[in-house]
C-alpha cells in the first residue's frame, strides 16, 4: 500500500513556506506514496497551484485562536487516513502536536522554517512541543542553530533538509535593459525583516540605476513613502506580487537580499538558477547560501552605504559578475535541484 503523507502548514498564501509544501506535494508522489495538503487558514492563491497540479487541499478555514478546537478536531478526523503528517511553522505544529495523541500509529515530522528572533513566544512554544515529533526539520544551518539556542531542541532531535527548485525552470534567457540601466531586483514579502528600505536607500546612491521589487506586504506604505522622500518615483518601482518569477528574474542584472534574517532565502537560489548575480546581507539563512566572492557578494545588516557599494561593484565589473554567476548556478545545481534534494526526504520518510 502507498504511503499517505499529510503535509500541513498554517496558510496558503504567496510566500516561502507555502511554496516549498506545494512543491514538496508535487515531488513526494508517485507509485510508493501519495500525498495530500491542509492549511488551517481559509482557502489561499498557492492552494490553487497545488490543486492544479493534482494534489487535493483541505483548508480548515480558522480565521481565529477560538476555533483551535474545531481545527485540532478536524485535523485528527483527517489524520486517521495518513501514515505521516509533516507540519510547517510553529501554528500548525502545535495543532498537529496536540492532536497526535488521537492519531496512534500516525507519525509527525514538524518542520522549523524561519530564523528570526521574534515572537519570542513561538520559539518557546516550539520548544515545548518538539518531543511530539520524530524529528525537527529545518532548511539550514542556521534554522539548526536557532532551534538549537532559541528552543532548547537537542541537536540529535534536528534533520537538515534544504529546500529546492527545478532548475530547468529558471533558464529563462536573459534580456538587456532597453535603455541600457543597471537593474537591480528584489523578491519577496513587505515584511520589516526583509528591510526593502535598505535598499530603496542604496539606491540613491547608484546614480542612473533603477530598483524592481515585487512582491506584497505591510511595508508598502512606509516604502511608498520612503520613496517620495528621496525622490526616486522614476527609479524605483513596486510591482506587488508576481507569479512569473523566472521572468521577473531574466529582467534583472542583480538581486538584492538586505534582510535581518531568513530561514533559508529560496529567492537567492532561484537567482542564482537563473544566472543573476546576488547580493545579501550576512545574516542567518543568506551566509548558508552567499559564499562571500564565490557565489555572491555579503554585506552587513543594515547599511544603505554597503549595499550600495556592492551594486556599484557588480555593475562596472562584468567578469566578477560572469564569475559569481557561473559558480552560483553550479552551486545551486549540485546542492539544491530536485534530484539532490528528494533523495534525503526518501530517506527520511522511509526510515
Amino acid at each position: 500500500m502507498p504511503q499517505r503523507v499529510l503535509l500541513f502548514t498554517t496558510d496558503l498564501e504567496v510566500g516561502g513556506t507555502p511554496h516549498v509544501v506545494r512543491d514538496l506535494a508535487v515531488r513526494l508522489r508517485g507509485s510508493h506514496r501519495t500525498t495530500t495538503v491542509a492549511c488551517i487558514a481559509p482557502w489561499g492563491p498557492v492552494a490553487g497551484e497545488i490543486e492544479a497540479a493534482g494534489v487535493r487541499v483541505h483548508p480548515l478555514n480558522a480565521t481565529s485562536g477560538v476555533l483551535l478546537p474545531r481545527v485540532m478536531k478536524d485535523l485528527c478526523r483527517l489524520g486517521r487516513s495518513f501514515d505521516v503528517i509533516m507540519s510547517f511553522l510553529v501554528h500548525a505544529n502545535f495543532v498537529a502536536a496536540a492532536t497526535m495523541p488521537l492519531l496512534p500509529g500516525v507519525r509527525l515530522i514538524q518542520s522549523v522554517q524561519t530564523t528570526q528572533p521574534r515572537p519570542r513566544w513561538h520559539w518557546m512554544l516550539q520548544g515545548l512541543i518538539a518531543p511530539a515529533a520524530e524529528t525537527i526539520l529545518v532548511p539550514s544551518t542556521s534554522a539548526a542553530r536557532n532551534a538549537v539556542y532559541r528552543s532548547e531542541v537537542p541537536p540529535s532531535h534536528i534533520t537538515v533538509i534544504p529546500n529546492a527548485i527545478d532548475f530547468d525552470q529558471y533558464a529563462v534567457a536573459h534580456r538587456p535593459a532597453p535603455d541600457g540601466r543597471f537593474r537591480v531586483g528584489f523578491l519577496g514579502r513587505l515584511d520589516p525583516v526583509k528591510r526593502l528600505g535598505d535598499l530603496v536607500q542604496a539606491m540613491e546612491l547608484v546614480p542612473d540605476a533603477v530598483l524592481h521589487a515585487y512582491g506584497e506586504g505591510e511595508m508598502r506604505r512606509p516604502i511608498e513613502s520612503l520613496i517620495e522622500r528621496l525622490r526616486l518615483q522614476n527609479r524605483v518601482t513596486l510591482h506587488g506580487v508576481t507569479h512569473a518569477v523566472a521572468a521577473a528574474l531574466a529582467n534583472m542584472d542583480v538581486l538584492v537580499l538586505p534582510s535581518d534574517a531568513e530561514g533559508f532565502g529560496l529567492v537567492l537560489i532561484e537567482a542564482m538558477a537563473a544566472g543573476v548575480p546576488v547580493i545579501g546581507t550576512d545574516a542567518d539563512g543568506i551566509r548558508d547560501i552567499v559564499q562571500h566572492e564565490k557565489t555572491g557578494l555579503l554585506v552587513p545588516r543594515r547599511s544603505p552605504t554597503m549595499i550600495a557599494g556592492a551594486i556599484e561593484r557588480l555593475r562596472a565589473d562584468a567578469t566578477l559578475r560572469q564569475r559569481l554567476c557561473d559558480n552560483a548556478r553550479r552551486f545551486v545545481h549540485d546542492r539544491f535541484s530536485w534530484p539532490a534534494v528528494l533523495e534525503q526526504y526518501e530517506r527520511l520518510l522511509t526510515a
